[in-house]
């Protein structure tokens, strides 16, 4: 609970808990008023990761909203639920009708991007414009790597506990990287605290992810994303990024998308350069200001 005070306090967010379904709770805090922005973290993140965003966005006369897919940070992981990515799509869209948010920019990292563009095709009066962060086209909620990776959980479990998961936590967030100075032990403790409430709760939901099913391809409905979509790109080397095939079928596919990469800057842009995340943001609104008709007539 210690990093959820901490964000609270640097930020001003309230914690909202909002039912989805029954036994489907996403964790989500909000700040600020005027136009909504949407910020959705990656499969390993969670709010604590906006926490640099936020304060810009709130500052700039914005509504920041951070949403935690199910199974992500703080929010719920029931056993048995649907983790595919267009289910998870339906449940940021529940949770922002609960909300009574429409129009937003959604601000999505890694995978959430797709969750972010299923929305788009999905809810288009709840997406006007999305700026992806690092985000391909995955169609699984998971990579092999990390399937392959969850054959271990129950030995994790059992002899490597939370320690053994911050431990490598930290060497995907060093790896991914350009500006390393951001990985400190108080940062790790935020990206896991959710995960920490209990390991076997997360276990179960990553295993979940695993083996979800999408119920459709994503890459030949990308025409359908019909609002303006910017891609920011970390330019410097680093694990973790979008495969160039997977940006190529972005390029191909989506109508209205700009791709820019930022120098000296690795995976997790909104940690390393989060003031030109708000920029994004401020350039996605003008755009949708001077163009909107075109997306939306």
């Amino acid at each position: 609970m210690l990093t959820l005070v901490m964000l609270l306090a640097d930020t001003s967010l309230r914690a909202i808990a909002v039912p989805v379904a029954p036994a489907e709770t996403l964790y989500v805090m909000e700040a600020g008023s005027g136009d909504a922005v949407v910020l959705v973290p990656g499969l390993f993140g969670s709010a604590f990761a906006y926490r640099q965003v936020a304060p810009l966005l709130v500052a700039a006369g914005r509504r920041a909203i951070v949403i935690e897919p199910l199974g992500v940070g703080h929010s719920a992981r029931p056993k048995s639920a649907d983790y595919s990515l267009a289910k998870q799509a339906e449940r940021i869209a529940a949770a922002l009708d609960s909300l009574r948010v429409t129009g937003a920019i959604v601000v999505a990292h890694s995978v959430a991007s797709t969750i972010a563009f299923r929305l788009a095709i999905r809810r288009p009066d709840l997406v006007h414009g999305i700026v992806s962060l690092e985000g391909g086209i995955a169609e699984s909620a998971t990579t092999p790597g990390f399937r392959r990776a969850m054959r271990f959980a129950p030995l994790l479990r059992l002899f490597g506990g939370m320690g053994a998961i911050r431990g490598s936590i930290r060497k995907q967030l060093l790896a991914a990287s350009a500006d390393t100075g951001w990985v400190t032990d108080q940062v790790v403790l935020g990206y896991t605290a959710g995960a920490a409430r209990d390991l076997g709760a997360t276990l179960r939901a990553f295993g979940a992810m695993g083996r979800s099913v999408e119920p459709d391809s994503l890459a030949p409905r990308l025409r359908e994303v019909r609002c303006p979509v910017l891609l920011l790109l970390g330019g410097a080397p680093h694990e973790g990024g979008p495969p160039t095939t997977e940006t190529a079928l972005l390029a191909d596919g989506i109508p209205w998308l700009v791709s820019d990469a930022l120098p000296g800057v690795g995976h997790f842009i909104h940690e390393e350069a989060p003031a030109q995340v708000a920029a994004a943001v401020d350039r996605m609104r003008v755009t949708i200001t001077v163009l909107g008709p075109l997306f939306h007539p």
